[in-house]
């Protein structure tokens, strides 16, 4: 299973980047997918989550209506639609995955909780 995220670099605040992951090596509809990002010294933090399908999506409150994450099961993508990006969203931007069953409606939000994890792409947003 590979993970390989893409999209990152240096934005001004109030500016835009879509991040994108692609997975290999899995069965892509099977998993829930999540962003998480991390800046140096803390702990890596949940940004966003997409169920197989979808269209159920959950996201951290400090990026909610700014943020969307999206998903193609057919090109085997996630998605991180970043605007009105903010200073403080500085930060590495790992994308991870994790195996469902197929009636699982729930969601997943600690980094422990994913199988497979990408290298992560940074974002740095200027003030």
């Amino acid at each position: 299973v590979q993970l390989q995220a893409s999209g990152g670099g240096l934005v001004q605040a109030g500016g835009s980047l879509r991040l994108s992951c692609a997975a290999s090596g899995l069965s892509f509809s099977n998993y829930i997918m999540g962003w998480f990002r991390q800046t140096p010294g803390k702990e890596r933090e949940f940004v966003a989550t997409i169920r197989w399908a979808g269209r159920s999506t959950d996201y951290a409150e400090s990026v909610k209506g700014r943020f969307t994450i999206s998903r193609d099961n057919a090109e085997n993508t996630v998605y991180l639609q970043m605007n009105s990006l903010k200073p403080e969203d500085t930060a590495v931007y790992s994308c991870a995955a994790v195996r469902v069953l197929a009636y699982f409606r729930g969601f997943y939000y600690r980094e422990s909780e994913y199988d497979y994890w990408g290298q992560g792409t940074l974002v740095t947003v200027s003030s």
